[in-house]
Formats: C-alpha cells, sequence, structure tokens
C-alpha cells in the first residue's frame, strides 16, 4: 500500500494509533509544562513524516489534532512549539493550508512551523546536536526509510523528551536477511546486533522470529538512553501475524506507566484483566484467538518469589517489577488484595487509617522470607 493510499483510507487501525499517539500527548504535556514554564516556557511536538493533515474522507489526522487541542488549552497554545516535517512538498503544501484554515489557530504563541526533506543524515546530526526543549516526538515512517538509532537518540537525549515511533514488522521482517536493504536495517539495529539477527533468524518458527527481533530492537534502544522501551502490536486482518508495532520510548518511569495505561484500554483482548497491549480486528469475532494463559496466576508466583523477605511499597512494587511486562497497575493491587486475603503477605499502613476495601499506593507490603513453589 503507497503512502497515498494510506491517507485515502482511514482504518480502525490508523484511529487506534491515532488515539494512542494523542492520548499521549495530551497526558504528558500536562505532567511536563508546570516545570517546563519556570525552564523557558515551552514544550514542542515533532512529526517527522506528518502527511498532509487530513485523510481524503476529511478527518484529521494526529498534528491537527494536536493543534486542535492546544488551541483550546489557555496554557498549552501559550507553550508549545510544533514541528511538522514531510519529504513530499504536496503534503506539506496541503498540510500548511490545513493549519491555516484552523479556527482559532493565530492565537497560537508559536506559530507552527512546516518542512520539507528527508529524515537523513542531516536530519540525525541536527537532533543529536541540538538541545531539545521537552518535546514528543512521533516518527511514522512508511516502511523503515528514514528510522534509525540516531534520529531515536536524538529526539529522547534530552530532558522531558518522549518519542513514538512506527516499526513496520512485515516489512522489516523481510528485510533483516536482504543485502539490498542491508543499511537500512544496520541503521535500525546497529550493524552488530543486524548481524546477529542475520545469523540467528534463520529456522525459527513466526513467534521466535518476532521475538528476537523486538528483542534485540529493545536492547540496543536502552544502550542509547531509552530506559523504558513499550511496543504495542496490531495484527493483520485475520489475527494471525503481526504486521506492524507502535513503539514508546522514555527516560520516565512515569511516562512509562501513562502509556501502557493507555495501550492497556486501547488493547482488543485481555486475559484475566491483563492486557494483550496489542489490537487485531478478529479478536472481536474471535475471542478464543487470544490464547488463555492465565498471567495473573504467573503474576502471583513472580511477587512472591521476587520480592521474598522484603518489604515495600505499592508504586514500588509496580515500578520494579512492572517495566517490561503487560501488566498494569490494577493487575497489581488486585493480585496483592488476594495475597493479603490468604494471609500471604503483611500489609500496613504508616497513616492512621486504611479505608476498607482499598490498596492505596503508598502501603507497604511485607513478603515472607521463603516460599516453595511461590506460595
Amino acid at each position: 500500500m503507497g503512502t497515498e493510499k494510506f491517507f485515502d483510507e482511514r482504518t480502525d487501525q490508523s484511529e487506534v494509533k491515532a488515539r494512542i499517539v494523542q492520548k499521549y500527548f495530551y497526558a504528558w504535556a500536562n505532567v511536563i509544562m508546570p516545570t517546563a514554564q519556570k525552564n523557558g516556557g515551552r514544550i514542542a511536538y515533532i512529526d517527522l513524516y506528518a502527511g498532509p493533515g487530513r485523510y481524503k474522507d476529511g478527518a484529521a489526522s494526529t498534528p491537527l489534532l494536536v493543534l486542535e487541542h492546544a488551541i483550546t488549552d489557555p496554557k498549552l497554545r501559550s507553550m508549545l512549539v510544533t514541528l511538522l516535517n514531510d519529504a513530499d512538498s504536496n503534503k506539506t503544501s496541503t498540510l500548511q493550508e490545513e493549519i491555516d484554515k484552523l479556527p482559532g489557530v493565530e492565537n497560537l504563541k508559536y506559530k507552527p512551523t512546516v518542512s520539507c526533506g528527508e529524515i537523513d543524515e542531516e536530519a540525525e546530526k541536527h537532533f543529536n546536536q541540538a538541545r531539545l526543549v521537552p518535546s514528543f516526538s512521533f516518527i511514522d515512517p512508511f516502511g523503515y526509510k528514514g528510522l534509525s538509532l540516531k534520529i531515536i537518540k536524538g529526539v529522547i537525549k534530552d530532558w522531558g523528551c518522549d518519542c513514538v515511533f512506527f516499526f513496520n514488522y512485515n516489512r522489516i521482517n523481510a528485510g533483516i536477511g536482504n543485502q539490498a536493504v542491508a543499511g537500512h536495517m544496520d541503521a535500525l539495529f546497529g550493524k552488530e546486533r543486524a548481524d546477529a539477527l542475520r545469523a540467528r533468524l534463520p529456522g525459527l518458527s513466526p513467534e521466535l522470529r518476532e521475538a528476537l527481533i523486538l528483542e534485540e530492537l529493545a536492547a540496543e534502544i536502552k544502550a542509547l538512553g531509552g530506559t523504558y522501551v513499550l511496543p504495542f502490536t496490531f495484527r493483520n486482518s485475520g489475527g494471525t501475524r503481526t504486521s506492524h508495532k507502535l513503539v514508546f520510548v522514555s527516560k520516565s518511569f512515569k511516562g512509562y506507566s501513562i502509556m501502557k495505561d493507555i495501550m492497556a484500554k486501547e488493547s482488543s483482548t485481555e486475559d484475566q484483566g491483563v492486557p494483550s497491549l496489542a489490537y487485531s480486528p478478529a479478536d472481536w469475532s474471535m475471542p478464543l484467538l487470544f490464547s488463555l494463559q492465565r498471567p495473573l496466576d504467573q503474576l502471583r508466583a513472580s511477587l512472591l518469589k521476587d520480592f521474598a523477605g522484603e518489604e515495600l511499597s505499592v508504586s514500588e512494587i509496580y515500578e520494579r517489577h512492572s517495566v517490561d511486562t503487560p501488566y498494569v497497575m490494577k493487575n497489581y493491587k488486585e493480585i496483592l488484595t488476594q495475597l493479603e486475603t490468604d494471609g500471604k503477605v503483611g500489609v500496613r499502613s504508616l497513616k492512621s487509617t486504611r479505608r476498607k476495601g482499598t490498596f492505596a499506593d503508598h502501603l507497604l507490603v511485607r513478603f515472607p522470607a521463603s516460599n516453595i513453589n511461590g506460595e
């Protein structure tokens, strides 16, 4: 599917992707603005593949929705710097026209900047050398050209900077072993990891290929300073294969936690209340496609084992244990409540009273020193 057709058709998947990006931008802005106000008074939204602004059916795409939201928010419209780019001059021209037509756009303190250019080595150099104001960047190339570790490193390196990028799993999975696009794969994974993938992937099952590719990508991003990496998976219409992923990168656990909650709500299935962090059109008609792995049972055993002999607050448990898992806070509170009811853990509050039936973030949970088989 070409990029022109992409903007002709607004699919359920594109709407889910847009909602995830928009919801996070709004939440991120609210967290960042108070500190940013004391340090320069600016935050930024950066979209390196912004497109024409609207789908052919007239629906606004992400850049226009972000601007529309900023126009209605007095604090945000006084702080937001918007940098929008696309390599296609026809798209940037149309985007500029659509921005100019937005009601109230003149009330933005900083006029949106629309540029036309390839995301190449010069762009990588710019983002790695420039000091960015707190920024949320969206990197959504069609395919993999222009998506590189250097770009990701550049847009997250400064304080308050997070990014989401589009990872075209179908094309990248096919491209890793293709020498014609070896340069693009090396730019995305780093040459050493790309070579390791080329050696290890042949003969693996589709599931193991996907797991290994994502593991190596996340490991390389973390090595560059992206402490928290969180992927959201999109599957094909039959629900049988991964088509692409939306990958979030942050240096902040708070940002990671916010995005996980957003992705959880956009997941099309859950198992024992644990979100799949995936969207598949097939899930609505074939709910049994999501295998029943009883993940809460696994969480219960893991907590008793991993924290044996320790006493921690609920928020400390969540921050230490939830990274690189699908679990959200409500899953932890459900299991901790069960463990307390079963007499497996002790719970105390540093405050004088504890409201009945609640499990507040500040409560201290004491795990027994030893358990047999996690119990």
